[in-house]
């Protein structure tokens, strides 16, 4: 039996919308992740993609719909019927950011705004155990839930024009990592050496949605050093399960 009272309803001609409770919640990003792996597992040949946000799904039918409402009995029967499970392969990436000031631009104003030292700051947003929610707005751009309530903080007025690649940032009760160089409204407190999208490899972004994040903090030569290894493919990740 389903956890969730869900809504589903026509989007268009070709799609159907299932919502959860609006809002950021572990339990309810889980349950979107098992009931978009449940349909994919099902294998309804007539649908063309499913998207997955934090608290919805978006199913992408080949062609148009002839019935919605046959389709939402289908979907409701499979989501009703089926008992919650954990996602078996997640997996546990340890990301290394450095905390320090000339590659976190945000965190001295940050510290102003939130009444915390640096030092607190760095013990409160690496304690956690993050979940990758879904991956956008660029390719391989993560957001992440379970900051600590402490660090929560509006996203900027105006945007920064420039973002580094590798920044880690906090925007409301996220934390997000910019796999690129791109404008962003986010506050910059940090900075990781690693890769976070490569084209060139089978999977672009190593980690995908229903995964955890821990990071851990570095000082600047090891940054430097990991940014150096990572460029000459020497270095990977390290992730459990």
């Amino acid at each position: 039996m389903g956890r969730f009272n869900l809504q589903y309803k026509p989007f268009g001609n070709r799609a159907v919308l299932v919502e959860w409770p609006q809002k950021i919640d572990a339990k309810i990003q889980e349950d979107v992740w098992f009931f978009k792996n449940l349909i994919e597992q099902n294998c309804i040949k007539s649908i063309l993609e499913i998207i997955a946000a934090y608290n919805s799904i978006t199913i992408l039918y080949k062609s148009t719909i002839e019935n919605a409402y046959s389709e939402i009995s289908v979907l409701k029967t499979l989501y009703e019927g089926e008992n919650f499970v954990v996602r078996q392969d997640a997996k546990l990436w340890e990301i290394p950011v450095c905390y320090h000031i000339d590659l976190a631009p945000d965190l001295v104003s940050l510290s102003v705004i939130k009444k915390l030292t640096i030092e607190q700051i760095i013990k409160l947003h690496t304690a956690p155990f993050y979940s990758v929610c879904f991956i956008g707005f660029l390719p391989g751009f993560l957001y992440l839930s379970g900051l600590e309530e402490q660090l929560v903080t509006a996203r900027k007025t105006i945007p920064d024009k420039h973002v580094s690649k590798g920044s880690v940032a906090i925007g409301e009760n996220q934390t997000g990592i910019y796999p690129m160089d791109s404008p962003g409204g986010w506050h910059v407190i940090g900075n990781s050496p690693l890769n976070f999208f490569n084209v060139k490899n089978q999977n672009p972004c190593f980690a995908s949605a229903g995964d955890k994040i821990k990071f851990t903090p570095i000082g600047k030569d090891d940054y430097f050093a990991i940014k150096s290894a990572v460029e000459n493919g020497d270095f990977l990740p390290n992730h459990s399960f």
